[in-house]
């Protein structure tokens, strides 16, 4: 294998794929990437055995073939030299060599053919969606995913092609966050997939641009296509939660306040809250909200903001981190939280808005 290259044509891919390569491996063969030369193109793959990416750049190719190399050193030694620089990677023996101007590396390599890929997905549907409405699905749940939860099926988020809707939802036991997108054109099957945390993070990272994605949706796996990257990660086998049951109904004690007005005010109280459980208590009335905080060193911290109300005096708890989170993914200026009451979960979203919901369970105080 022989090609070359402008330096910064090489470290588009090599930074596009070296967020799923681990620093630290069982495999050594992990811990690489597999380069390909063919046809003008040098294809550059990285896996943790979870999520694989896959980016291509135009090179020059000289001679083809397929190597693997150390994906952090490479990504490295193209980092190190300088703007504007042209590099040539040649492979011979069991040794690949990288020159550019007066420099010299010589890298290890592993056989291509001992790398694992995944081809063939099998998918069952394709749905083409713009990147920033798939972003934004994302942006918008991402944050109530759970962490390492023997619950293993909500330590990712829930994809779901519903009618004309796609909609993420995520929980992990103690909030829950929804967004939906309704898509033009065609009828979508009924599916439901659970992408692993990992891949949620990873995907996230990679969008942002413009134009349509398309998205593969397998048995087992999930393929997106994002301008020249094609993203793949297994799915989570299990059953996610009935996310319906857990979305409160309408409530009469709703309350709408001026968003940023709270956000800060709640930022604030947060301050001399307990450090361990960060318990908040809302105390609700005609005349204002009420926002108090403790903590074990017996400092308190109360403020009150003006708020739009007109239901029953209620007391509640909440974890003010998840308040702020659900607060934080509401768009528009003005927030919405409803209650029944004291020991029923809250529901935040922007007035007139159903398509992105949050849930957030109670605590006692």
């Amino acid at each position: 294998m022989k090609l070359s290259a402008a330096r910064d044509v090489l470290l588009k891919p090599l930074q596009a794929v070296i967020g799923v390569v681990e620093r630290r491996q069982t495999m050594p063969i992990l811990s690489n990437i597999l380069l390909v030369a063919k046809d003008g193109e040098l294809s550059v793959t990285a896996t943790d055995l979870e999520v694989e990416l896959v980016a291509k750049a135009e090179v020059s190719v000289e001679s083809e073939g397929e190597i693997t190399v150390s994906g952090r050193k490479l990504l490295d030694i193209c980092k190190a030299l300088p703007d504007g620089a042209e590099i040539s990677i040649n492979v011979s023996g069991e040794k690949l060599s990288i020159r550019s101007g007066r420099s010299k590396f010589s890298l290890v390599t592993l056989p291509a053919a001992e790398f694992p890929t995944v081809e063939d997905i099998k998918a069952g549907q394709v749905i083409t969606v713009p990147q920033e409405v798939l972003a934004r699905l994302i942006e918008k749940t991402h944050f109530s995913m759970a962490q390492q939860d023997v619950r293993y099926y909500l330590n990712g988020m829930l994809l779901e092609t519903d009618g004309n809707f796609l909609r993420a939802v995520a929980t992990d036991g103690h909030r829950l966050a929804l967004s939906q997108a309704e898509l033009d054109g065609e009828k979508l099957e009924d599916q439901q997939v659970i992408v692993p945390r990992k891949g949620v993070l990873e995907l996230q990272r990679l969008l942002g641009g413009e134009g349509n994605v398309n998205i593969e949706l397998g048995t087992n796996h999930i393929r997106i296509q994002l301008g020249g990257i094609r993203f793949t990660s297994k799915l989570i086998d299990g059953r996610f939660p009935e996310y319906e049951r857990v979305i409160p109904k309408e409530s009469n004690n709703e309350l709408t306040a001026d968003k940023e007005a709270l956000r800060s005010a709640l930022q604030r109280t947060a301050i001399l809250s307990n450090e361990k459980y960060r318990g908040i208590r809302l105390v609700i009335r005609d005349s204002g909200v009420v926002l108090q905080a403790h903590n074990p060193e017996q400092e308190e911290a109360e403020e009150e903001v003006e708020v739009e109300y007109s239901g029953d005096d209620i007391e509640i708890g909440f974890n003010v981190n998840y308040l702020l989170d659900a607060i934080g993914a509401v768009e528009g200026d003005s927030v919405t939280l409803s209650v029944v009451d004291s020991n029923s979960s809250c529901l935040v979203r922007e007035p007139g808005n159903d398509n992105s919901k949050f849930v957030v369970m109670p605590m006692r105080l």
